[in-house]
């Protein structure tokens, strides 16, 4: 397992080198839509819905709740995927429409409207495609899940959209990760299975939400001085750097113990497996909390996604497997 995470970490910074080097791309390419859907944050999309449909299968099998159904779980990953790179897209096309992409001081990776890779009328079409695209595939899941789909699905977009516009900049956005890259995706995911959702679950979903919020601390702890700079009152900006440090260590401790639920409900598994991902949780921290501030810590950035992804990997394998 080890090896196996050496080769992502390797992978990472692979796809890292190869993203920098964007000295010379075309506007609207194929190069530059790939920028910016940012296929790096589809593991955070991912790993929500691995654990609920792994948990939903688990049950299925165990309690002879009929059988799995496969198609289900496929289009809850193409959904979860779609509304992330729309996601993306919006706010790409909002942050340096608003300004608070700016590409002298930026510290994270170029953005594509920022840097000219992509026009503006272009993102536009994009951002409706992906959202009609996310509907269309979204809609067979009133088959299984029922017509709270159809609720279920307009409150992703519309958060989708409000995050970057509003809610972003009134540091609720840990709030929206806790709930649509934790409670959503891994309830609903669990719910269109069994047409029921335990409180389990329920938990089990809380704690994918902390460790995918993660993700966003360390990227507003890197651009808390150009945020506070734009007026983008995150919650990093608000509580300030120490207190800051203490909440990225602090979600994925709490993700770990809340994580006895599986161990309470016989997936004991699941709950020692995720302690690899512990581990190089307090590692990035260490190495955040060494390099501080500036463009370093893309670094750390891109070593959150992989340990939210041996999280996710962990979780559904000691459920699977437990």
């Amino acid at each position: 397992m080890f090896a196996n995470i050496r080769i992502i970490s390797y992978f990472c910074k692979q796809i890292g080198m190869k993203m920098s080097k964007t000295a010379n791309i075309e506007t609207d390419s194929v190069k530059a839509w790939l920028l910016a859907a940012r296929p790096k944050t589809l593991a955070g999309a991912a790993v929500p819905v691995m654990i609920g449909a792994s948990l939903a299968y688990v049950d299925v099998v165990q309690y002879e709740h009929g059988a799995f159904r496969w198609l289900a779980a496929v289009l809850c990953f193409l959904f979860a995927f779609i509304m992330q790179v729309d996601a993306n897209f919006i706010n790409d096309f909002f942050d340096f429409t608003n300004g608070a992409d700016d590409s002298e001081t930026r510290l994270g990776p170029r953005r594509a409207c920022a840097q000219g890779w992509v026009k503006l009328d272009s993102m536009k079409r994009a951002i409706a495609l992906t959202t009609c695209l996310a509907c269309l595939v979204g809609l067979p899941l009133v088959w299984y899940g029922g017509l709270e789909m159809i609720l279920i699905g307009l409150l992703c977009l519309v958060f989708c959209f409000l995050y970057t516009t509003h809610l972003s900049y009134l540091g609720l956005g840990d709030v929206l990760v806790l709930v649509f890259f934790g409670v959503v995706p891994v309830c609903i995911s669990y719910y269109i299975q069994l047409h029921t959702c335990t409180w389990q679950v329920f938990l089990a979903s809380l704690a994918c939400g902390l460790v995918i919020d993660g993700l966003l601390i360390v990227n507003n702890f890197r651009d808390r001085d150009n945020d506070r700079a734009v007026g983008k009152n995150t919650l990093v900006v608000r509580i300030g750097d120490k207190a800051s440090l203490a909440l990225y260590l602090g979600v994925g401790v709490t993700a770990c113990l809340t994580g006895l639920v599986f161990w309470l409900n016989g997936h004991v598994l699941a709950f020692v497996l995720p302690l690899l991902y512990l581990v190089l949780h307090v590692f990035t921290y260490l190495k955040i909390k060494r390099i501080n501030q500036g463009k370093a810590l893309n670094l750390c950035l891109g070593e959150t996604a992989r340990n939210i992804f041996v999280y996710g990997l962990t979780v559904a394998a000691g459920v699977l497997l437990g």
